[in-house]
């Protein structure tokens, strides 16, 4: 068994980072459709402006809002405006063909893998 790149959102911006909320990453539900995440699965978030990297969770944001918002501690490490890629990994026993969604500066989907 491996751990494998399941989904992806490729050059996310950050729309918002709110240090009070209790954590998470809020993500708009038709971008989360696209690539296959569920609210409360585990994702990896990569800064592509700091090189900054954190495991958090999603939490599914309001369709067609183009929102993906930092909560809690992670708004300390990545802030609003920063470039992200966020990934979910699944543990399988053979090769699979992840989803991967590629975004503009306005995070609508650009390009889709």
């Amino acid at each position: 068994m491996r751990w494998l790149l399941r989904s992806k959102i490729h050059k996310a911006v950050v729309t918002d980072a709110d240090i009070n909320y209790s954590g998470s990453i809020t993500i708009d539900e038709d971008l989360m459709n696209a690539v296959g995440f569920w609210e409360h699965e585990k994702v990896l978030v990569v800064s592509n402006t700091t090189g900054a990297r954190l495991e958090t969770y999603v939490i599914k944001g309001k369709k067609g809002g183009h929102e993906f918002c930092m909560n809690g501690a992670a708004a300390h490490l990545i802030k609003k405006g920063h470039e992200i890629i966020v990934m979910g990994f699944e543990l399988s026993d053979k090769p699979i063909k992840p989803k991967i969604i590629i975004l503009d500066e306005k995070n609508n989907i650009f390009e889709r893998k």
